[in-house]
């Protein structure tokens, strides 16, 4: 049996058994924080499976998840900055895209990276950073994460590091990160369709790994509960440090 769906995903069996073992881990932690899913997989089976194809099975991986978790991100969400952080990223995503033919992706997921480990250290450390409380601070985060979208496809992480330093209490955050991402999906599926890497391999691989990562969001959403509420923004700025050094190294040794 699981020869057969190693032949079927085209993916070697011990490479399939850890790929299964990392989306069961990407959906517990989507469960819990709301977002990471493919970050965490980006930094994992990217060292056997290359980028353009992987792309593609974090997205419907993500979407699975995502339809999965929408009650409850609906309910809980600041649904006007989740709406308003969704349309301006729409909006900067084709300008990411138009600007990767003169920006080396590499260079610009550096700078990104770095920017994001900057300031979640900053918060980590309670520093107070002006930045996002600025007026305009909401539609130019969605805007600035559309564009390192398209540049280098980590405009989640950006989302995430705006709304962890809001006011907002630990249900409503993981809320507004589920709603966002369950919107960008459209924008998601417009830019894999212009690029043609949503095959018929991706999606035979994603039918394989849905029903895991669904497990590991129901397991990660059962964690999310009144006694770790209190612990959710530092265990998220906690998260977004080691994806964000993950990337890093995977960016300057990949």
């Amino acid at each position: 049996m699981l020869q057969e769906l190693a032949i079927w995903t085209g993916v070697s069996l011990p490479y399939l058994t850890v790929s299964t073992v990392m989306v069961f881990i990407a959906g517990v932690v989507r469960g819990f924080a709301g977002f990471g899913l493919s970050a965490v997989l980006m930094a994992s089976i990217v060292v056997f499976l290359p980028p353009v194809e992987l792309i593609p099975i974090c997205f419907l991986l993500e979407a699975a998840a995502s339809i999965a978790m929408f009650k409850g991100g609906l309910r809980d969400a600041d649904r006007k900055t989740a709406f308003t952080l969704a349309i301006c990223s729409a909006i900067g995503v084709p300008i990411g895209l138009a600007a990767t033919t003169s920006i080396p992706t590499d260079l610009s997921k550096l700078v990104a990276l770095l920017l994001v480990l900057t300031l979640t250290l900053l918060q980590l450390l309670k520093i107070n950073v002006k930045l996002f409380s600025a007026p305009l601070a909401l539609p130019a985060t969605g805007f600035a994460a559309g564009i390192v979208t398209g540049l280098a496809s980590i405009g989640g992480m950006v989302i995430a590091l705006y709304i962890l330093a809001s006011a907002q209490n630990a249900r409503k955050m993981r809320g507004s990160l589920v709603l966002f991402l369950f919107c960008g999906m459209v924008t998601s599926l417009a830019t894999l369709l212009m690029f043609d890497v949503l095959d018929e391999t991706a999606i035979q691989r994603s039918l394989v790994f849905a029903p895991v990562v669904l497990a590991g969001v129901f397991v990660g959403s059962r964690m999310f509960n009144r006694s770790l509420e209190q612990t959710y923004k530092r265990a998220c700025l906690g998260l977004l440090t080691v994806l964000a050094c993950a990337g890093l190294i995977r960016t300057v040794v990949f």
